[in-house]
């Protein structure tokens, strides 16, 4: 089946990137951070070579965004997932790419045990 001609046809990269670029337009509390996201911005280098995440889903959004919310992490996705759960803990809004499913198993010590649990640990002070 093809599409009727009126019909806007996006691959899923062209989606998320278009999805993410509207929430962090609308909500200035949203941050993207992750692995190859800002080429190195913020740390000398140039953001106009930044890959956008391991498959360019995120390419563009450092040049729009900037480097206080596009941010690049180390080669470490148990830290950048506890770093994005902190962040929520102080009202942003992150957004962690992760790169590959293959890592989430090292990540759910955060996601599982410190953000599941974060409201009762801390009386409700933290929702």
């Amino acid at each position: 089946m093809t599409p009727a001609s009126s019909e806007r046809v996006i691959t899923y990269r062209e989606a998320i990137n278009e999805g993410l670029r509207l929430l962090m337009r609308q909500d200035p509390a949203v941050i993207l951070i992750g692995e190859d996201q800002a080429g190195g911005a913020g740390c000398g280098a140039s953001a106009r070579d930044a890959w956008g995440g391991a498959f360019g889903v995120t390419k563009g959004l450092i040049q729009e965004f900037g480097p206080e919310r596009v941010i690049d992490t180390p080669i470490s996705e148990m830290g950048f997932i506890g770093a994005a759960v902190g962040a929520a803990m102080t009202g942003l809004r992150p957004v962690a790419d992760l790169m590959y499913v293959n890592f989430l198993g090292a990540c759910l010590d955060m996601i599982l045990n410190q953000a599941a649990k974060l409201r009762y640990m801390s009386g409700g002070k933290v929702a």
